[in-house]
């Protein structure tokens, strides 16, 4: 299972109707849901996680990815029967080194910046994404 671990209060609704499009598209073991924490509490819930669970912190300065490598790197720990948990910050979205130090991967999704309300809606697309990479799909046009 996928879980979000998202800082700041859940959004807008042309947000959560948007997001909600792909979630709707998903199916195990890509399924997703949402954990909407105080951005001050963010790193105490990360770190609480289990050991065996996959972390990706969503951070401007992490690695760029392309979808199929996004879509190999979670396929490998869901199918593995791993849960994978996506970490976004809020606004300042800035993450201490001991979350950063506890992520396998810090990726980001371009070098430019975007509003953090804006990734929710990016990564949901890029999980669907993932899903259909992996299940060969047509979706995703290389």
């Amino acid at each position: 299972m996928i879980r979000i671990i998202a800082g700041g209060k859940k959004s807008n609704g042309w947000l959560v109707e948007a997001c909600s499009e792909y979630e709707k598209r998903l199916r195990k073991p890509f399924v997703m849901s949402w954990d909407f924490v105080d951005e001050e509490k963010l790193a105490e819930r990360v770190l609480r996680l289990s050991a065996d669970t996959f972390v990706v912190l969503l951070d401007e300065h992490g690695k760029i990815l392309d979808s199929p490598e996004l879509s190999r790197l979670i396929s490998e720990p869901l199918y593995a029967g791993r849960d994978v948990v996506f970490v976004l910050g809020g606004a300042f979205g800035h993450f201490p080194d001991d979350l950063v130090q506890r992520a396998n991967l810090v990726w980001s999704f371009s070098k430019l910046v975007f509003p953090h309300q804006i990734c929710r809606l990016i990564l949901a697309e890029q999980i669907y994404r993932a899903q259909e990479i992996h299940d060969g799909r047509p979706y995703h046009h290389a």
